[in-house]
């Protein structure tokens, strides 16, 4: 009888998938906050990754560049050497990506030889393969709605989407991460607590898209203060901006103050919920696992309030092509948002029945 692989060498592949995911989330982070996202006006999947070599070739980036609004009406003001910046962050950002697929192949392909995949295991990676594949061509979409002679910036729905899509991925990888290495042991059976969880991760991505409308319309700005918002708990006039009126759902994904103003409530929202949650796994012997992390959650929660509320009170510090407390609060504020989702993963992983691939 033929001796199975061990796994281990898989669950680790998977972890270190799970890092890179979360350094190219957050290299995007950089790359919004920098103002880079629109530098490359190009999508070449693999000639991509060669930056322009000679000053012909930087004259042309840069030309193409100079042709969209971004830069006619904010950046008109632009050296090349200030292009060259920009120019940088897009393309680690992008890189990065195509590193990401390599660190997927190659390793996949080897295990697969070595035999240290059950069959079962075969399409979920195969999956896994297309969420990392398919987040390159919805990031281009997104940095398309902004190459035009108009928007100073993509679209804020198609960055959500963008966004939420590289959640999906870094949430993928690390559930079936868990599932090569929690053992059967670290399982509870609790309903009422695992559907509970579920909600409370359906709430974190309604927040998690509010997040990603607060960046692309940069509505912190809009509001720099805290508790209230410029003065008023409930702001007034959410139903109109800058002269044009909006329906109720038109408000809440469109006016930067009522998105500011359902993005705080969620927040608040979620904080009370998760102390609730925190209280019911308390009592929830049955998991050292689960007990361990029980207190993750609620301590992230904490944490990510505090630093949205900075990143609110700070964001008209916001550097424009440079980095300063506000892109510290921000970009923290991102990373924190992950860890939150993934403890909350944890729990709801420990919270079901094992089963197979």
């Amino acid at each position: 009888m033929k001796k199975e692989r061990s796994l281990q060498p898989v669950a680790v592949w998977l972890l270190v998938g799970v890092g890179m995911i979360i350094v190219q989330i957050l290299l995007g982070g950089i790359t919004r906050l920098t103002g880079s996202g629109l530098s490359i006006t190009e999508w070449k999947p693999i000639l991509g990754a060669i930056p322009p070599l000679t000053e012909q070739d930087w004259q042309a980036a840069f030309g193409k560049y100079q042709q969209i609004a971004q830069y006619k009406h904010l950046n008109s003001h632009f050296s090349l050497s200030d292009f060259k910046f920009i120019y940088f962050w897009e393309w680690f950002h992008r890189v990065w990506g195509r590193l990401l697929g390599v660190v997927f192949f190659i390793p996949f392909v080897v295990f697969w030889v070595q035999g240290r995949f059950k069959k079962s295991m075969i399409w979920p990676l195969v999956i896994l393969f297309f969420l990392g594949g398919i987040q390159g061509l919805i990031g281009w979409i997104m940095v398309k709605s902004g190459l035009n002679d108009e928007d100073l910036y993509v679209s804020h729905f198609r960055l959500a989407i963008h966004f939420m899509a590289a959640m999906l991925l870094l949430v993928y990888t690390f559930w079936f991460a868990l599932k090569l290495l929690v053992p059967a042991r670290s399982f509870v059976s609790n309903n009422m607590l695992r559907k509970f969880t579920v909600w409370l991760i359906v709430l974190l991505s309604v927040q998690l898209v509010y997040g990603a409308f607060m960046a692309g319309l940069k509505a912190g700005a809009f509001a720099p203060t805290w508790p209230d918002i410029n003065g008023a708990m409930i702001p007034e006039n959410m139903s109109s901006f800058r002269g044009r009126e909006f329906s109720f759902l038109a408000a809440i994904t469109n006016h930067p103050i009522a998105i500011h103003f359902v993005h705080r409530g969620l927040a608040y929202l979620l904080v009370a919920l998760v102390i609730f949650w925190t209280v019911k796994v308390a009592k929830e012997k049955g998991s050292t696992l689960l007990n361990r992390i029980k207190w993750m959650p609620l301590v992230l929660v904490l944490v990510q309030v505090y630093l949205g509320i900075m990143s609110a009170l700070t964001s008209i510090k916001a550097v424009r092509q440079g980095w300063g407390v506000f892109e510290w609060n921000a970009q923290l504020h991102q990373l924190v948002a992950m860890f939150l989702l993934l403890s909350l993963t944890f729990a709801l992983y420990l919270l079901k029945p094992k089963r197979g691939f």
